[in-house]
């Protein structure tokens, strides 16, 4: 081989490698996407009023800040499934009775404690004391042995939560439930510090402490000192990597114009205006359903005929597009459990709206223009807003159409509407805590449920829920939920009218934003990151 030869084939050889080189040397753009610590995330809640409640077993609370301030053993990715989150991994005994989960060793809550067992013990049983005041006992009295005891006080402990080693903690059932990982990762089952709490009473949760990715900083506070939102700081230590962001400030009282103005970097789609910009748009969260429940033990709704012929009379569409929120893209809904949950599909109904039908059935009821049917009552959801009235008014003219006639009524606890003795209506909207259809099943229609404010019982709907909760077999168990959406179809004790999913928009320079599959609240904060320098 020729000299010249060999030196040609080196010069191409230099050139390739020259040229790869510059290849995956990162260009300016390159570095500026990767990402980099700093900047405050300032998000407007989807609510117009703030709470101040900081404990994640209050209803009250808001789940987007529980999920920065608190962990759980466990968690729902974005494909929903279970992944580790406090608990580094669990074992499930072979009858399905005993779920251990083994702690990560070295993770501090926020004021310096470390976790412990003891904490997680603490935790579930303030669930079930009555002294907490929270309606999520109910997930554990009738499945976790002697949760029911000690929530009648005739014993001092759960005996199904046991203390197996300072960072090994143990669930004892009574029968075997399958969701019960599903349950641990819900929104209440934070894990809060036994001490800590213990030793500072009611004035914890005024600075609270937990092991989140943010740590409570302060109230933002108003001219008059009033509360408008929260500050939360990053977590330097966070076990799962401490997030890019130095702060979060979470408010309702921001505006549109803070928006354009780029004050803040989150806020719902409240105006068409925000489709015409350069913000990023996001979607997610489509468990979320609003029915209009019947008062199933109140004549006359007490008959299957009249709960019929109002499902008849209503056109879903047009109580949809008379509550449309331009910040969620409702879409009508047939079915009493999402059709997107695995082994669920849209119901083809093709009946539905016939206000003839629901004439028919209402004068074979007896009621006519001599015998007239009594007034109903729609309860709505304190604070009262427009769109509230909207839908209320399209109730109204569709009953009124039937010759039902209707008012309205918010009521601030549910209890308001369970003390109620005339026959009533109830416009409710559900968020499904975790991906499974326990989660709408059981809150509104199992009978001894104390959500279920429709006064609906069905023993053999009773019957197949309790057979849901041990049967181990995922196609047995979808079965079972199939069944029990029939019994429904055919009780009618409420109307499933439509669902929603959550809207955001969301400045250009802010990246590394994902939305939940379970929604807004379960924005994964700590992966979200600032592209350039914001100077406000």
């Amino acid at each position: 081989m020729s000299k010249k030869y060999i030196v040609s084939i080196l010069a191409v050889f230099c050139l390739f490698f020259f040229l790869s080189g510059a290849l995956f040397i990162p260009g300016e753009k390159d570095i500026k996407m990767r990402p980099r610590l700093g900047g405050t995330l300032r998000v407007k809640s989807f609510v117009s009023t703030f709470r101040t409640q900081l404990d994640p077993a209050s209803p009250d609370s808001y789940i987007f800040v529980s999920e920065q301030l608190y962990d759980g053993l466990v968690k729902l990715d974005e494909y929903l499934k279970i992944v580790p989150s406090l608990a580094e991994y669990w074992r499930i005994s072979s009858d399905g009775l005993k779920y251990t989960f083994f702690l990560r060793r070295g993770i501090n809550f926020h004021h310096g404690g470390e976790l412990t067992a003891e904490d997680v013990k603490f935790s579930l049983e303030r669930i079930i004391d009555k002294k907490t005041d929270t309606p999520y006992y109910q997930f554990f009295t009738t499945r976790v042995v002697g949760a029911q005891d000690f929530r009648e006080e005739r014993s001092s402990e759960v005996a199904g939560f046991i203390v197996r080693d300072k960072y090994v903690f143990e669930i004892r059932l009574i029968k075997p439930y399958v969701p019960t990982l599903y349950l641990m990762s819900m929104h209440f089952c934070k894990i809060l510090p036994k001490d800590n709490l213990l030793s500072r009473g009611r004035g914890f949760f005024s600075q609270p402490s937990g092991t989140g990715p943010f740590k409570f900083a302060y109230w933002i506070r108003g001219p008059q000192l009033d509360i408008l939102g929260v500050r939360l700081e990053r977590n330097e230590d966070y076990f799962r990597g401490r997030p890019y962001l130095e702060a979060i400030e979470f408010s309702p009282h921001y505006t549109l114009d803070h928006f354009f103005d780029k004050e803040i970097d989150i806020i719902p789609i409240l105006s068409e205006r925000l489709l015409s910009t350069d913000c990023q748009v996001f979607e997610g969260g489509s468990f979320n359903l609003a029915f209009l429940g019947m008062s199933c033990h109140i004549p006359p709704l007490d008959q299957k005929i009249i709960r019929k012929a109002i499902f008849h009379g209503l056109n879903k569409r047009e109580v949809l597009l008379a509550g449309f929120d331009i910040r969620y893209m409702p879409m009508t809904t047939k079915s009493f459990i999402p059709a997107k949950l695995h082994g669920f599909f849209p119901v083809d109904d093709e009946e539905g709206y016939v206000p003839e039908k629901a004439k028919e059935m209402l004068q074979q009821a007896g009621f006519t223009d001599e015998h007239r049917f009594p007034t109903l009552t729609l309860f709505m959801e304190s604070p009262r807003a427009e769109v509230k009235f909207r839908v209320y008014r399209e109730l109204r003219r569709k009953l009124d159409a039937l010759g039902i006639r209707l008012r309205m009524r918010y009521f601030r606890d549910l209890e308001e509407i369970k003390r109620f003795e005339r026959p009533y209506l109830v416009f409710m909207e559900r968020n499904m805590n975790f991906p499974d259809p326990e989660d709408i099943i059981r809150p509104l229609f199992f009978s001894n449920s104390i959500f279920n404010v429709f006064g609906y019982s069905n023993p053999e709907l009773d019957r197949l829920l309790e057979e849901t909760d041990s049967e181990r077999s995922w196609t047995r168990r979808i079965k079972l939920f199939h069944r029990i959406e029939q019994s429904l179809f055919s009780d009618v004790p409420a109307i499933p009218l439509f669902s929603n999913q959550q809207r955001i928009a969301v400045q250009p320079y802010v990246r590394g934003v994902k939305v939940h599959p379970l929604g807004f609240y379960y924005l994964e904060t700590r992966k979200i990151w600032f592209e350039k320098n914001i100077v406000r």
